[in-house]
């Protein structure tokens, strides 16, 4: 099946996803309406995601899966489908700009992506060695891994599919981690046509593929870890839902059954929710950060929590002059309240007789907004500029703790 399609990438995804329906979601849907059995094991996600993300390359459409892995009834309701869009069409190696990490560009060696791999582990050189020095056991691990390398590059032409596989950085806050549980890359052509450029797909494969998917089982962990992985889902159904205020995010993070979410990902001995902070040495407001997190040298670092998503562009400016957004500046200053209380001595001695721990020179965590909101390659040059402060996308939160349920 090709289509010959006006450069307009909207208008491409539609065009794929009503092809896609026709010939393979609504295959998969009926399939497993005719026999409810199949959908104890079957991939939840690709007839119910909570999110299609594509990302257009040179010669190819990337489709993203997010959502639950499993799902205990089958709806025959319809439901809201959000889509996002992104155009990288200008890059090399599209799955490189799909994981966000810049590889070492001194590795000249193209791996070319094989038509279906599942389990991948492929981190930075910085990666490696944040993972090294966390005493990372290479060894146990039963998925196939990369050292000195670069993402494997889709091939031209061909159809490919990454499963369950992750991707690690680092920098000088720590571990970075990108969690793909499900991407397919669609072979496209882009034709200059005068003024305007056509793209024309095939999906023949997803006709061989329904049967295939039916029977594949997504993996997941199993035991405890099953039970945190089902909770974790809960979190992500929870701020996908607009109606949740930042105080209801923090609440339900707050929950003995969700603190975890937080001690995985900080490493943290325990946590500690909105403990009241009051000012010794000057007449101030008293302030509550959302959460201390106790490591485990005995000092705590701060998390402050606002909503996952903003009103407008979370980075804005022309080209090579880009910066926050006013609205990601005021979380920033508010944070910066909670450097100040600790630098004064008086705060930190009543602190820790009020609470038993200690909190100095903290580093600041702002948790907001989705990954996609910094899609700027300019964003992490920006953040260097913002002293003992580190931002974190929600899907960063969730993705560190999904690979120690996958990977540890």
């Amino acid at each position: 099946m090709e289509v010959d399609e006006h450069y307009d990438m909207k208008k491409l995804v539609l065009r794929v996803g009503q092809n896609l329906m026709d010939i393979y979601w609504s295959k998969l849907y009926q399939k497993i309406k005719e026999d409810r059995s199949l959908l104890k094991y079957f991939t939840a996600f690709l007839i119910h995601p909570e999110k299609l993300i594509y990302y257009l390359g040179k010669n190819h459409l990337a489709i993203e899966y997010l959502g639950a892995e499993r799902m205990d009834e089958l709806s025959d309701e319809g439901f809201t489908l959000e889509t996002q869009f992104y155009d990288y069409s200008d890059s090399e190696n599209l799955l490189e700009k799909v994981i966000g990490f810049d590889y070492d560009d001194t590795i000249n060696i193209e791996l070319p992506l094989p038509p279906f791999s599942e389990e991948l582990i492929i981190p930075t050189n910085r990666g490696i060695d944040k993972l090294v020095e966390l005493k990372w056991n290479f060894a146990a691990q039963s998925y196939i891994i990369t050292f000195n390398s670069s993402p494997p590059v889709p091939q031209i032409g061909h159809f490919a599919r990454i499963t369950n596989s992750f991707f690690f950085d680092a920098d000088e806050s720590g571990l970075k981690t990108r969690h793909i549980k499900w991407i397919d890359f669609i072979p496209i052509k882009i034709i200059e046509s005068g003024e305007y450029l056509d793209i024309s797909f095939t999906l023949e494969p997803y006709k061989k593929l329904v049967e295939n998917d039916l029977d594949y089982v997504y993996p997941i962990p199993e035991g405890f870890d099953y039970v945190r992985l089902e909770r974790l889902n809960r979190f992500i159904e929870f701020i996908g839902d607009k109606k949740h205020s930042e105080p209801d995010i923090t609440t339900f993070l707050s929950k003995e059954e969700n603190q975890f979410i937080l001690s995985m990902y900080f490493s943290a001995k325990e946590i500690f929710p909105q403990k009241l902070c009051k000012w010794q040495s000057e007449e101030k407001e008293d302030i509550k950060p959302d959460f201390f997190v106790l490591r485990p040298n005995g000092f705590a670092d701060i998390v402050e929590f606002k909503l996952p998503y903003i009103k407008n562009n979370a980075i804005v400016g022309k080209p090579n002059r880009e910066t926050f957004a006013s609205e990601i500046n005021s979380y920033i200053s508010q944070t910066r309240n909670y450097k100040y209380y600790f630098e004064d001595p008086n705060n930190r001695k009543w602190f820790k007789e009020q609470y038993n721990f200690d909190v100095v020179k903290p580093r600041r965590f702002l948790v907001v907004c989705r990954r996609a909101d910094f899609s700027s390659d300019n964003w992490k040059e920006i953040i260097s500029d913002y002293n003992d402060i580190e931002i974190i996308t929600y899907d960063d939160l969730v993705d560190g703790v999904t690979a120690q349920f996958y990977t540890v």
